[in-house]
């Protein structure tokens, strides 16, 4: 199977803001919901090591097709809920566009758990719009989003799994707080959010 080629696409925009928070002299990152592997191998220049998880086999194949050159990273194919990925061990753990297809709240909570204390934990996520805020800075940020798409050429490797999100934005910001004091929690006008979280090192 050969390599995919490089794309753009609404996830892919959020990708240097993902880079930005990997810590200096990570050792060891985790990249949940890896698709085909185009962050993680990004990720790969930044981190010692890198393990990209995936429940889709077509793509985890993708992911493995496009590894050489890049001895620190590895990938598996599976649920990172209950794959036996070590308890703590991870300096950095991502996430985008993956979170929505589970249970939210147990999904956040156990990348939580693969945190080493002092590492950082980014989600990019999707939602729906519910209050008529949300619904108004969704109607604004439509025509922004169609010139993106446009201009970009906007697409991604076939087969990538989708689903409509089922939780609020407003239910992401507060379950977010929730289980992770202290987040940074960022809405994006290309219909994203992202949670941006460190673990405190002495937990």
């Amino acid at each position: 199977m050969p390599p995919t080629a490089p794309y753009w696409n609404t996830n892919v925009a959020r990708h240097p803001d993902i880079l930005r928070e990997v810590p200096k002299g990570c050792g060891d990152a985790l990249d949940v919901g890896c698709g085909d592997g185009l962050l993680a191998r990004k990720l790969a220049a930044r981190a010692r090591t890198v393990t990209g998880i995936d429940i889709s086999p077509e793509m985890i194949a993708l992911a493995r097709a496009s590894a050489a050159g890049h001895p620190g990273l590895t990938f598996i194919e599976g649920d990172f809920r209950t794959a036996g990925l070590p308890t703590g061990g991870y300096d950095f753990v991502c996430s985008v566009a993956t979170i929505h297809h589970m249970d939210f709240e147990a999904a956040l909570t156990r990348m939580r758990e693969l945190l080493r204390p002092g590492g950082t934990l980014v989600v990019v996520g999707l939602a729906r719009p519910a209050t008529p805020g949300e619904w108004a800075a969704e109607i604004a940020a439509t025509p922004v989003v169609s010139v993106a798409k446009t201009l970009r050429r906007a697409h991604g490797p076939d087969g990538m799994p989708t689903s409509d999100p089922r939780m609020s934005y407003g239910q992401v910001r507060a379950a977010g707080r929730r289980i992770l004091p202290g987040v940074r929690y960022r809405w994006h006008v290309l219909r994203r959010y992202s949670l941006v979280w460190r673990r405190p090192a002495d937990h």
